[in-house]
């Protein structure tokens, strides 16, 4: 389950490829690719930097597969992670979730996601035209997170 935490950009099918190579179990393949937008709560994005906090955010990322894993029949999941400075258009992240069948993949994928939104130790800055502003988890962020938790 690699997580990677990087400021280079990352080619999404190479990704994938190394993730499935030599495990003909696998029968799904669901991904998510996050990018910069150039509008964001109506201000036009010149600019988006990404911080964090080296050593903690990739176990934490760690961990989160590590539970997708446990609540999933998944083969396996990757985590790509980009930090630095990104312009529109930009890729950011990449989730890719491998199982034998597309439900287990799609769920799993989907819960990474949510826990990358709203709990992961990255910070967010946007350039906007009205200046630099620090970006916070959106309620729909935090609702989408909040059906996972176990009770």
């Amino acid at each position: 389950m690699p997580v990677r935490i990087q400021e280079p950009d990352f080619d999404v099918s190479a990704e994938i490829a190394a993730l499935r190579k030599g495990d003909s179990q696998v029968g799904a393949v669901v991904t998510f690719l996050g990018t910069v937008r150039d509008m964001n709560e109506g201000s036009a994005v010149k600019e988006m930097a990404l911080e964090h906090y080296p050593g903690m955010t990739e176990k934490s990322l760690e961990e989160i597969a590590s539970q997708a894993k446990e609540r999933w029949n998944i083969r396996d999941s990757l985590i790509i992670h980009r930090v630095g400075s990104m312009l529109p258009e930009d890729q950011i992240v990449l989730v890719a979730v491998t199982s034998s069948h597309r439900g287990e993949a799609f769920a799993a994928c989907e819960f990474i996601m949510d826990y990358l939104k709203t709990a992961a130790p990255f910070w967010k800055k946007e350039q906007t035209s009205e200046g630099g502003r620090w970006v916070d988890a959106r309620v729909t962020d935090d609702a989408a997170m909040a059906r996972w938790v176990k009770e």
